[in-house]
């Protein structure tokens, strides 16, 4: 995706247009699709759209451009109506974002009358009639090889591993780049005004440590589970003299997980492991964390998930799930971008449900915090470094997975601000025989 500055504003009345340059067919693309355009993204939207011959439809003093390069975006929408078609277009190239990508975002979701992945019939009737009058109607393309289809049984342990796997395994060199020093893919917490994103994201691993006790509990057993590039089995060892097991399925974040372990000296200290939570048994813990993660579990799989962790500590042993919701859960579906291109069968679990199966699981839930503000603050820093180094980023993973994650963050960043989705910490304690639990007294402790 380029980024290029986004037209300026001009004082008084939005002007929407629709133009058509000298020599094209009377109204061209744009006039064409205008009612379907008014249809999808509003009328007011203060954005404009930019076709391949030239005509433009929306305001002059837009906040940013709907590029669409080629015909074959417009075709890819026809045979994937609503939001299936427009990421198969964006992702191929056939469309593009110019401009503030927050802008753009935010003026798209307040003008849009509705969801793109509710399009109403008529509108792609009226779509697919405009298509064949241009020209663009032909039989379907294949969809970008970014594109993730994962096969077996959801949420099996092989189709997990595929899934995750499409996610992760994209280059450590680029997550680098996008997460800074922190090598941290969760919600930060930033302390205050100044804090940086490397003090927020160890901010959150202190937090952590201390909501399940580990600064007064010197050689306490941690198992971090979806332990990533190992920073908080790292920050754990290194600062409250854990013992830490962490574990993933992503080859690479384990690779570069074990690197960064030996590369602090912290070997007799962490252990990072190819495995699966199912497939953990026997072992007994002081303490787990889970961090960025439960997003992948699913709902049919929660009780086991929580069954499964539960299992696994010593009395007085707490957990820590810290997780993106959503009021009323929301599964990331096959026809939507994120379901496609970002998280394949991830789902977002109200944080009431996960409450309840906590304590379903013999859990005692003594803390629930939301971070959601402090979530779009991390993107948005995570946004900017990869805007930063734009060049370095579509050289390591191509242009069209450098667009998608920009894209995906943003609007992610968006949906945090306005409370479509959320982050809570939830806290659990399994209380020993006698249901002492070893809470501190307040949250004083934590801080």
């Amino acid at each position: 995706m380029v980024t290029r500055e986004a037209p300026g504003h001009e004082a008084g009345v939005r002007r929407e247009r629709t133009t058509t340059p000298a020599g094209a067919a009377p109204g061209g693309a744009a006039a064409a699709l205008a009612p379907v355009l008014r249809a999808l993204i509003g009328a007011d939207a203060p954005v404009r759209v930019t076709f391949w011959d030239g005509s433009a439809h929306g305001p002059e003093d837009a906040v940013g451009t709907l590029a669409i390069h080629t015909p074959d975006a417009l075709r890819r929408i026809v045979w994937a109506p609503g939001e299936l078609g427009v990421a198969r277009a964006f992702v191929a190239g056939d469309l593009s974002v110019d401009g503030d990508i927050f802008e753009v975002l935010t003026a798209l979701r307040d003008a849009a009358p509705g969801e793109l992945r509710a399009v109403d019939p008529r509108t792609m009737v009226a779509t697919a009639r405009a298509a064949l009058r241009l020209g663009a109607l032909g039989t379907p393309l294949p969809p970008p090889p970014e594109e993730a289809r994962p096969a077996g049984r959801i949420h099996s342990p092989t189709r997990d591993a595929r899934a995750i796997s499409h996610h992760y395994d994209v280059g450590n060199d680029f997550y680098e780049l996008v997460l800074g020093p922190s090598w941290t893919y969760s919600c930060a917490r930033f302390v205050t005004p100044a804090t940086t994103l490397e003090e927020a994201q160890a901010a959150k691993y202190e937090l952590i440590c201390r909501k399940l006790g580990l600064d007064d509990r010197p050689g306490a057993r941690l198992l971090d589970v979806g332990c990533g590039w190992g920073s908080m089995a790292i920050h754990a060892a290194r600062n409250h003299g854990a013992q830490v097991v962490g574990i993933a399925l992503s080859h690479e974040q384990v690779d570069k997980a074990k690197e960064r372990v030996r590369a602090a000296g912290l070997q007799d200290s962490v252990e990072i492991r190819y495995q699966d939570y199912r497939d953990l048994g026997g072992e007994q813990f002081d303490a787990i964390s889970s961090i960025g993660m439960f997003e992948h579990v699913g709902t049919a799989r929660t009780a086991q998930y929580f069954t499964t962790l539960r299992d696994l500590l010593v009395p007085g042993g707490r957990l820590l799930n810290h997780a993106i919701s959503s009021p009323g859960g929301s599964r990331l579906g096959s026809r939507t971008f994120i379901g496609r291109y970002v998280f394949p069968d991830g789902e977002l679990i109200d944080v009431g449900q996960v409450v309840l199966a906590m304590e379903r699981a013999g859990f005692e839930v003594r803390d629930v915090e939301s971070l959601r503000e402090h979530y779009s603050r991390t993107l948005h820093c995570w946004v900017a470094n990869l805007e930063a180094r734009w060049d370095e980023a579509v050289a390591l993973v191509g242009r069209a997975r450098a667009d998608i994650w920009r894209l995906y963050m943003a609007a992610s960043a968006i949906g945090f601000d306005d409370g479509g989705i959320a982050v809570h910490q939830v806290l659990g304690v399994v209380p020993d025989a006698t249901g002492a639990s070893g809470m501190p007294r307040t949250r004083g402790d934590w801080d």
